[in-house]
């Protein structure tokens, strides 16, 4: 079963969220990147851009496919995460942490209630492997 943390929230599409002060980190699940396999490269967003929840906001590159991640929160871009330029493993290595991929300024605190907790993003992840 890929790790999920309690004090993060979830997408549908499989990214996580950690919200402090209005401003949201995100990144992809442990899911995600065990079934992209091994990534390759990472196009973040451009800082200063605006995005709604939904939208595509970057892409992810793997041996197997690219993919794209969703914006989870509205918000606009206030950092992104420079390592992945060199180092797009840490995405596999350390999906949660060092592999973090962009910092939005939410523009609705509340927004994160929207998103799966724990329990409801892990039984997404359980019917997805049936």
């Amino acid at each position: 079963m890929a790790e999920v943390r309690s004090n993060l929230k979830y997408a549908a599409t499989h990214e996580w969220i950690e919200v402090k002060d209005g401003v949201a980190t995100v990144g992809i699940t442990d899911y995600a990147q065990e079934a992209l396999g091994d990534v390759v490269f990472v196009e973040p967003p451009e800082l200063g851009q605006q995005f709604a929840v939904g939208d595509e906001i970057a892409v992810i590159e793997s041996v197997k496919a690219a993919s794209d991640i969703y914006s989870p929160v509205t918000g606009t871009v206030i950092t992104v995460n420079e390592a992945l330029e060199s180092d797009p493993e840490l995405v596999n290595s350390a999906p949660f942490d060092a592999g973090w991929i962009f910092k939005l300024q939410m523009s609705d605190p509340a927004t994160p209630e929207n998103l799966l907790s724990v329990e409801q993003y892990a039984e997404l992840c359980e019917a997805e492997e049936h």
